[in-house]
């Protein structure tokens, strides 16, 4: 269950920029080597039409969808929503781990990965 709003987490941004790196930094190199074409990004607040509680986002094509014609592209991108997350937590140390469990979602999701899969491996 998620604390009171008024209770939430005080974790400034450059410190909440960095537990983002912190987990980018746990992945696998042999994983993070295959990562193509993405930059991940940390934004107070998920978009408008999005759920206010939206942690994280993957918003690009997948690399089990890219085909020969793909290329000359932006940059898929990945975001960390810094807001949700300190309302989510009760801790800085529930915090870090949320922040891990976010950012491999979304990764997981760069690589075709399911939220259905990745539900039953624990990264929902």
């Amino acid at each position: 269950m998620a604390p009171d709003p008024l209770d939430r987490l005080d974790v400034d941004r450059e410190r909440f920029d960095a537990l983002v790196d912190a987990a980018l930094d746990q992945i696998p190199d042999e994983l993070a080597s295959l990562v193509r074409n993405v930059v991940v990004l940390v934004e107070d607040e998920p978009p408008a039409g999005e759920p206010a509680d939206l942690l994280g986002l993957y918003d690009g094509v997948a690399l089990t969808e890219r085909d020969s014609m793909y290329g000359a592209t932006l940059p898929d991108r990945i975001f960390i929503f810094r807001n949700p997350l300190l309302e989510f937590c009760a801790s800085e140390e529930e915090l870090v781990e949320e922040v891990r469990i976010t950012v491999v979602h979304e990764v997981a999701h760069h690589f075709g990965i399911s939220d259905e899969r990745l539900h039953d491996l624990g990264y929902a």
